[in-house]
């Protein structure tokens, strides 16, 4: 069993996912940033409202009120919060790059991922969701999903973000199509399947796994 045999059933199983549900890049940034502790039915009721009021683009967001922006995105769950990282963004964006998302699309990756981590509020997983799902461009998103199953697998021992990361961008061929779809398959086992109190008789990869089988796994669950 290795990581590209895992992908291989889990799509096999769950068929194609074409994640992330977004019109425009700029979509999936803000989605990006409200779904961090939050439930993606959530996001989407917030997301609804900010395109209902015609505050689903860059410079709308940088022009209104923070006290409105709270208020229309609050079922995303700590809206006071994300609505400042909402700010930070789009306050960056059109300090360094005009506002223009291709402009800072145009970055190397590497220097991309660089300064997205240097926005307030911007994680690792947001920032590759980011640059994988908006600009399109190879890195690997690690979530709490993925160091659950995979560290049941016995697959992963590891729990540093980017060690983890490493791991799969070395197994993996570099491709931005496999890695989104890979990505999103997780999301659909962690959520549905392989929960904290998982559902392992339903699980499509229970014959390989340490924890469905009784095997002693430290089960190194998100914080």
């Amino acid at each position: 069993m290795n990581l590209k045999t895992v992908y291989e059933i889990l799509l096999k199983n769950f068929g194609k996912q074409n994640w992330w549900p977004a019109e425009t890049e700029f979509e999936v940034i803000v989605g990006a940033i409200l779904t961090q502790q939050a439930s993606w039915k959530n996001v989407e009721k917030a997301i609804k409202n900010l395109k209902e009021n015609n505050f689903l683009e860059p410079q709308t967001i940088y022009s209104i009120k923070i006290s409105q922006l709270e208020k229309l995105i609050k079922p995303s769950g700590f809206y006071r919060i994300k609505a400042k990282r909402l700010k930070n963004f789009v306050n960056f964006l059109y300090k360094k790059y005009d506002g223009d998302l291709n402009k800072l699309f145009s970055l190397e990756k590497d220097f991309l991922r660089k300064e997205l981590l240097s926005v307030n509020g911007i994680g690792k997983e947001t920032a590759d969701s980011i640059i994988l799902y908006a600009a399109n461009k190879p890195t690997f998103v690690v979530d709490a999903y993925t160091k659950r199953i995979f560290n049941r697998l016995g697959l992963i021992k590891e729990n540093d973000y980017e060690k983890i990361k490493n791991i799969f961008e070395y197994s993996l061929p570099e491709d931005v199509e496999l890695y989104k779809e890979y990505h999103a398959l997780i999301v659909e086992l962690g959520k549905n399947i392989c929960k904290l109190k998982p559902k392992c008789k339903e699980c499509c990869l229970s014959k390989w796994c340490n924890y469905a089988n009784g095997v002693n796994n430290s089960d190194k669950r998100e914080s």
